[in-house]
Formats: structure tokens, C-alpha cells, sequence
């Protein structure tokens, strides 16, 4: 197959441009042997394709040239993994949202096991990756429902930025709710002993709001993710899916400082 071929691309470039997920990204998914090329495993990154002759498909399904990326939000419930596939056979996000039709989505980030709340899954990984990285400071707020009578003098620490085992944190805004917080969230009163607590995070630590609520001595007992920058969950109910709206995907663009997709993904 000619390099100069009109319709010869890498494949990687080839799964970037169709929104598979970003440039590198494709080449992890390659690397994982997800994706095939007229049925057959192609694994090596410099794999060149046809783009008008040869089937290509992640997972099992059809990638098209020419899909556009794919922007949508789950109310997570408890109980599921923050993963597109696991050989433990543990339950999966990717049951609950539609990857038979959109070929290539992965969740943004990542919400624990018994975390609630709203997960980002997309096809365009150069967004994902940019609403990410620390630098850009996208913000998650959280609400918890932690163990014993909280002041707001206790959250000081998480406002000033506080040490965990794996480094200093970010200063994150943290404030003290109402009971009727609770309900609104998970439609049952608070516990006696308990307090409601929101907490806003420009990074993304593996279990780390409940890290800095155990460091101030008030243990999480659940967990909920109700806004991702600019994108709140609003009435969606609990494992359920939607699609976003180009105003919502133009705020996330904005919040990322991300341009629109494939405008120079050349070469």
C-alpha cells in the first residue's frame, strides 16, 4: 500500500480523526489488541489503512471516517466500576450507557465503586485529556454525607490546602450544608451524628475528598458527584444517560480552553 495512496492513513491517526479518542490514546487502545482491521487483531502502531476499503472496529464495533465525537453524561449509581471492561467480571459503567451505538466511549476520569453522581463519557479524547490536567483547573463538586457534627473551623484545611501521604493538595472550597442537602440528593434524611459536606476539587486524586474528610476526622459514609465544571446533573435520574447539548459542549470547550475538534490533528 502506497504511502502517497489518497486514502492510506495510520491507524491511529485514523481512530483520532473519527473520535475515537485522542492520538495517543488510540495507539493504548491498539497496544490492547481492541482493535481490528478486516477482522484481524492490529496491534501495531504502524499499522496503514485504507480509509475507503478496510473495516475498522474497537471492541467489536464499526468505526466510521467521518463520526463526529460523542458528549454525554450518567448519573453513576452505586455499585459499578469506573471501567469500560473488567476481567473479574465485576459490574462496569459501560452497561449503563449506549457503546453499541457511539463505538469508542470511555468515561472522563473517574468515580469510585460506591460514588453517585455525574460521570463524562466521550469519544474525543483531546477534550477529555484537557478537562483532566491540573493545569487547566476544571472543577468537580462533590457532596458527602460524613460521620460526626462538622464546624465549619474543621474544613479550614481543605480551604488552605492541605497534605495528604501523596503530596499537598490544592486549596479546595469546602462549606458545611443543610440537612435538606441530604434529601435532595439521596431522598432520605440526615443520620443523627452526621453532617453534610460540599467539596469543590480542581484536581483528581484517586479517593481524595474522602482522604482530606477522614484527615479532618469525619469519615465519608456516601459519596456524590453532582456537577463537572460547568455541566450539573439537574433532574437526571440515577443511571440514567443523556446526551449533551452544544451549549453544554461549548461550555465544557471554554472550561478546558479546548478548540474545536480535528481542526490540526494533520500529520
Amino acid at each position: 500500500m502506497s504511502e502517497t495512496h489518497p486514502h492510506t492513513m495510520r491507524l491511529q491517526r485514523f481512530l483520532a480523526r473519527a473520535g475515537v479518542a485522542s492520538r495517543r490514546g488510540s495507539e493504548a487502545i491498539m497496544t490492547a489488541g481492541r482493535v481490528t482491521v478486516n477482522g484481524q487483531v492490529a496491534s501495531e502502531l504502524g499499522t496503514k489503512i485504507d480509509t475507503e476499503r478496510d473495516v475498522v472496529e474497537v471492541d467489536g464495533k464499526r468505526v466510521v471516517w467521518g463520526d463526529t465525537p460523542v458528549y454525554l453524561m450518567l448519573n453513576k449509581p452505586a455499585g459499578f466500576i469506573t471501567t469500560m471492561s473488567d476481567p473479574q467480571g465485576r459490574p462496569c459503567v459501560a452497561k449503563l450507557v449506549p457503546t453499541d451505538r457511539y463505538p469508542g466511549l470511555f468515561p472522563v476520569g473517574r468515580l469510585d465503586f460506591d460514588t453517585t453522581g455525574l460521570l463524562l463519557f466521550t469519544t474525543d479524547g483531546d477534550l477529555a485529556q484537557a478537562l483532566l490536567h491540573p493545569s487547566r483547573h476544571v472543577t468537580k463538586r462533590y457532596v458527602a454525607l460524613v460521620d460526626g457534627r462538622v464546624s465549619d473551623d474543621e474544613l479550614e484545611p481543605l480551604r488552605s490546602g492541605m497534605i495528604l501521604d501523596d503530596g499537598p493538595c490544592k486549596p479546595a472550597p469546602a462549606r458545611v450544608l443543610t440537612p435538606r442537602a441530604a434529601r435532595a440528593v439521596w431522598n432520605t434524611a440526615v443520620p443523627r451524628g452526621a453532617s453534610v459536606v460540599e467539596v469543590e476539587l480542581s484536581e483528581g486524586r484517586k479517593n481524595q475528598v474522602k482522604r482530606m474528610l477522614g484527615r479532618v476526622h469525619h469519615p465519608v459514609l456516601r459519596l456524590h458527584r453532582p456537577a463537572f465544571g460547568p455541566l450539573e446533573l439537574g433532574d437526571l435520574e440515577r443511571g440514567v444517560w443523556r446526551l449533551l447539548t452544544d451549549g453544554e459542549i461549548a461550555r465544557l470547550r471554554a472550561a478546558a480552553a479546548v478548540s474545536e475538534p480535528h481542526d490540526s490533528k494533520e500529520g
